[in-house]
């Protein structure tokens, strides 16, 4: 039997109200539209569901025992939605891809204070600098820099602009000398990172005089870890490249040297981006919310 369960909750409108007017009306379709739905089932069930009358209806004793029958299911159903609808706490599993670069997501007091003040939420954070599609990975969202975010995703802003910082340690400086120019840095040993094995390195971009200034900084080291990058530029390996937050503990420590910051643009910074949804889901609005009262 093949039975269009659509069907269903308008068959028990009209046991409900004993009138096809008003089962319309509850419904929010016109007569003609019951009166055909019930046809439809009572040929599906070859046998006649409901008895009519010029003023009311009423149910056949094949109807009654399709009520009775559905009466708890839909029951049920019932108080499933209403107990989804008013239970909106945040709970469940969050996955976020980020990118190793996101310092200030990554930190450790954002997360740890978003964990403390929602113990519904278990945070799943993947940190990979690869260029995956979310929805397809199964993640919920993803941290990355604007201008490497799809134009079709809902994106939000965790920073402001950053910038990038060229760096070395004293040691190394005191040895080698300091730069006073981008192109100075050919002559020196550089540090590089790329985000994945057979990526290219990261690109080190420079301006002047508000316009881009090409420079090709070929790294005599390089790797795909941030660590490894900051540690070698820690002790003396040479001259290194990253966002101001990566370095910034360094710097204000005496670690490590700002150079070249004539020659360093903003760019745009972070977001937390996603899908387009009509309803977000209260642990990702959680996240959100988290984010924006932290900025």
């Amino acid at each position: 039997m093949s039975v269009d369960l659509n069907l269903l909750p308008l068959f028990l409108a009209v046991s409900d109200e004993r009138n096809f007017r008003a089962a319309a009306d509850r419904l929010g379709v016109t007569r003609s539209a019951v009166s055909q739905g019930i046809r439809r089932l009572e040929d599906a069930f070859g046998a006649a569901l409901v008895m009519r009358t010029t003023r009311s209806v009423r149910l056949t004793e094949a109807g009654e025992r399709l009520r009775d029958a559905l009466a708890q299911p839909f029951s049920d159903i019932e108080a499933a939605l209403e107990a989804v609808a008013a239970d909106r706490s945040p709970r469940g599993v969050l996955r976020v891809a980020v990118t190793s670069i996101a310092e200030r997501f990554l930190s450790g007091p954002l997360i740890a204070s978003f964990a403390a003040e929602h113990p519904g939420v278990t945070l799943d954070v993947t940190v990979t600098d690869d260029e995956i599609d979310i929805v397809a990975a199964g993640f919920d969202a993803g941290v990355r820099l604007g201008d490497a975010i799809d134009q079709d995703m809902v994106a939000i802003p965790i920073t402001g602009d950053q910038r990038e910082t060229v760096v070395a340690a004293p040691a190394y400086l005191a040895k080698h000398g300091t730069p006073a120019h981008p192109r100075e840095l050919l002559r020196h040993r550089c540090i590089g990172w790329r985000p994945a094995p057979n990526a290219a390195p990261y690109r080190w971009e420079f301006s002047e005089n508000g316009a881009p200034l090409e420079v090709d900084v070929e790294p005599r080291i390089t790797t795909n870890d941030l660590r490894l990058m900051l540690r070698v530029a820690l002790a003396g390996g040479g001259i290194t490249f990253a966002t101001e937050e990566t370095f910034r503990p360094y710097v204000e420590a005496g670690q490590l040297v700002p150079l070249l910051d004539d020659f360093l643009p903003a760019f745009t910074g972070f977001f937390l981006y996603f899908p387009q949804r009509r309803n977000v889901a209260p642990k990702l609005r959680a996240l959100i919310e988290h984010l924006r009262r932290a900025s």
